[in-house]
């Protein structure tokens, strides 16, 4: 009749403990110190313990936070002679038990409805609890906390199911929502966060994603990625790793849409955590969700950036058709590339005179000692190939510290020939991103053709321009500039220079040595002008010199000197004549007139002696 009393009661306690709690949530932990008052209470009993049978193992409560198994667990004991004699102490599996237990007397093992194991509850014997063990209501107990342990758990999976399926909706409602990557990487994160509070995560992406900073989104590495982690990439499938060598369970969940895998999410769980089957079915499903969600908003950003793109190489295209010099080129490329690719450097090199030349524009760095290490690098490239450069951690590349990581490179080919490069750079590593690059060498392809062009114009109006033997310029290039001074200064001085008895050179020592002189006296003129104005070859054996704005007083100084060390420089040694014509602003002469002058001057050089100059006097002419 005890026994029966005894039994009553505990119905009584455990309907009430029951009722108390269908209302609210609470920890499983909470559920066995409720049971612990009742076996006191009936058993004078006050040590229990509830070892949870998961993963065919038995993992006791008071050793494991909610829901989750921290501890090794202790290996399932096959009980079947428990069963069959249930009035005999099970001696094996309480001896087993007792070298974690020092307090196990006796145990109850608890069934699900399929008689598959669900617990064992541990009890310290006492004599209450002896006395009650040896009566047949001892299987009626059991049978009643089977039930309850069964329906507890079946309320907290329906709970966490819940819980699970409100967070995956209002993260799919955030997906459907939204057109925004990050948007959609902030509420995978925080909901991952939300339904896994105690562990680390984070979202390790390929490198064409957009580049503002989230945290715990990184860019996947295959260099320093582990080895799980580039499995369920590229194979698509769930891998779990143990990684001791960080003391974590490691599970990694592919990012998959349905045209591919865009990166992992990565789960750091503490290292004898055992993820449930809800779990990872859970996280697999939030994984293909986003894939989807981050496929479609990549999808329709890169519809837009297609159209923008070719607007923009449409806009370039039709800026390049214009009669744009070098310099508006340059200047108009750089603009767009800031705007496209907003670069922390710029640089446009072009090949000149065989040697790599910045061009205006090109960002102060590259003017650096720091920038030589770059410079070296994309010229040591180009080389041996014409294949743009796409860098996405310079560091790794050069084992050093850098200023810049990102670096795309692009070359400007003139009729298969390197002739030129464009360079942009960024602090961060895999800023830019690889629609940018092509985007990059369509632009700079683009451009290449009128640079081309340009170049070209250059060269054969540098051609026009110049006297080919002496390097001089051409005398039509000296009218030119003569006539644009007289409209824009207040004076300038005009001389012309004639070789001494320079047939008599050609006809001695031959042509070649007389154009060796003509060569060395146009390099000495050059050198004695300098900035200061311009030196022409006017024909045959005479030349020119035009000095904008020039007093006459240190012009005659130069021409004295020049015809002073004509005869020391040249093999056999020549002399010069020379004529000297001045204009002023309102004096009302032209050009024509101001050449004349300067051919009386040197006629009357010529006739009083020569190797000597003389200055126009209208007065006298």
């Amino acid at each position: 009749m005890q026994s029966l009393q005894i039994m009553q009661n505990i119905k009584c306690q455990l309907l009430d403990l029951w009722m108390d709690c269908a209302e609210k949530s609470i920890a499983a932990i909470e559920y066995l110190e409720l049971f612990k008052g009742i076996v006191f209470q009936e058993f004078e009993i006050e040590n229990v313990e509830f070892l949870n049978f998961e993963h065919d193992m038995l993992f006791p409560l008071t050793t494991s936070s909610e829901g989750c198994y921290l501890s090794n667990g202790i290996p399932y004991l096959s009980v079947a002679p428990y069963f069959e004699h249930r009035h005999q102490t099970p001696n094996l599996l309480v001896e087993t038990l007792k070298g974690n237990f020092e307090f196990a007397g006796d145990v109850l093992v608890l069934h699900r409805d399929n008689s598959s194991i669900s617990g064992i509850l541990v009890l310290e014997e006492t004599k209450l609890w002896k006395a009650f063990a040896q009566t047949p209501y001892v299987e009626e107990l059991e049978k009643l906390l089977s039930d309850t342990v069964n329906m507890i758990k079946c309320n907290r999976k329906n709970t966490f199911e819940k819980k699970l399926n409100r967070e995956l909706f209002e993260m799919t409602e955030i997906f459907h929502s939204t057109m925004d990557v990050n948007h959609i990487l902030e509420a995978m994160i925080h909901g991952v966060k939300r339904i896994f509070p105690n562990f680390n995560s984070k979202l390790i992406l390929s490198n064409d994603q957009d580049r503002r900073h989230i945290e715990d989104v990184f860019v996947f590495d295959y260099l320093l990625e582990r080895p799980s982690t580039i499995e369920a990439f590229v194979s698509g499938e769930t891998t779990i790793e143990q990684a001791t060598d960080i003391n974590h369970r490691l599970l990694n969940a592919p990012i998959i849409g349905k045209q591919g895998i865009y990166g992992v999410l990565q789960i750091f769980a503490p290292a004898d955590y055992v993820f449930s089957s809800r779990e990872k079915k859970f996280i697999q499903h939030l994984a293909q969700t986003s894939g989807n969600a981050l496929e479609n908003a990549k999808l329709y950003h890169q519809s837009h950036r297609l159209v923008s793109d070719l607007q923009l190489i449409n806009e370039t295209s039709q800026r390049l058709n214009m009669k744009l010099n070098k310099e508006e080129i340059l200047s108009f490329l750089i603009k767009q590339l800031n705007k496209s690719f907003t670069p922390s450097a710029i640089c446009f090199m072009l090949i000149e005179n065989n040697e790599y030349q910045k061009a205006n524009g090109t960002s102060s760095f590259f003017y650096e000692d720091e920038a030589k290490l770059y410079n070296t690098y994309i010229t040591n490239h180009f080389e041996n190939s014409v294949d743009p450069l796409f860098v996405a951690d310079f560091e790794n590349l050069v084992d050093q510290k850098v200023k810049f990581n990102s670096m795309m490179v692009v070359p400007i080919v003139i009729r298969e020939n390197v002739q030129g490069y464009c360079a942009i750079l960024h602090n961060e590593p895999y800023y830019f991103s690889f629609d940018s690059f092509k985007l990059m060498q369509s632009i700079i392809r683009h451009s290449s053709l009128a640079i081309s062009n340009i170049l070209l114009r250059e060269q054969l109006q540098e051609m026009v321009d110049s006297d080919h033997l002496t390097k001089l310029y051409a005398r039509k290039y000296l009218e030119r500039y003569v006539e644009n001074s007289m409209e824009d200064d207040d004076f300038g001085t005009f001389i012309l220079c004639d070789i001494d008895n320079f047939k008599k050179i050609n006809d001695t020592f031959g042509h070649q040595t007389g154009d060796y002189i003509l060569k060395t006296i146009a390099e000495h003129l050059q050198q004695n002008i300098q900035n200061e104005g311009i030196c022409a070859r006017w024909g045959g054996e005479e030349m020119a010199i035009y000095l904008p704005n020039k007093e006459l007083d240190i012009t005659i100084e130069m021409v004295n000197r020049i015809i002073h060390m004509i005869p020391k420089v040249t093999t056999p040694s020549v002399t010069v004549s020379s004529g000297i014509a001045v204009w002023e602003k309102n004096s009302g002469i032209t050009y024509q007139g101001l050449f004349q002058n300067a051919d009386i001057a040197l006629y009357e050089a010529k006739n009083s002696g020569k190797n000597r100059y003389c200055l126009f006097n209208a007065v006298n002419s």
